[in-house]
């Protein structure tokens, strides 16, 4: 399948080509403008280093998105997802994790509407 051709970087006056929004240099910059600005304060508190060793451990135990294994598909995990979200009283708890790629990742939260800022 053919891919999409490579665009200019959304930074403004960078000209480097990239397959998504920003260039790798600018993407990195632009996720540290988004959890100093955009992201709420109480996520961040939420998501600290213990999230972390947490989301580590239990990527390295299921090394492929479980919901494309399901498909037979073998794809490698790319985000942990917690299935009951922690604002809603979710915990870190291993029954209440999943192991997704990006696109599976997205559709949840697109079918969930709770991303992009689409919440009421």
């Amino acid at each position: 399948m053919p891919t999409k051709p490579k665009r200019p970087c959304s930074h403004p006056g960078c000209p480097k080509l990239t397959a998504g929004r920003f260039c790798e240099e600018h993407a990195k910059e632009e996720a540290k403008r988004y959890e100093k600005y955009d992201r709420d304060p109480a996520v961040r508190r939420r998501y600290g280093r213990a999230w972390k060793r947490i989301r580590d451990r239990y990527a390295a135990a299921h090394p492929l998105c479980e919901l494309c294994q399901k498909n037979g598909q073998l794809i490698p995990t790319e985000e942990i997802h917690h299935k009951i979200p922690l604002s809603e009283g979710g915990t870190h708890n291993e029954e209440n994790l999943i192991a997704l790629c990006k696109s599976c990742h997205a559709r949840l939260h697109a079918e969930r509407g709770d991303r992009w800022h689409n919440h009421k």
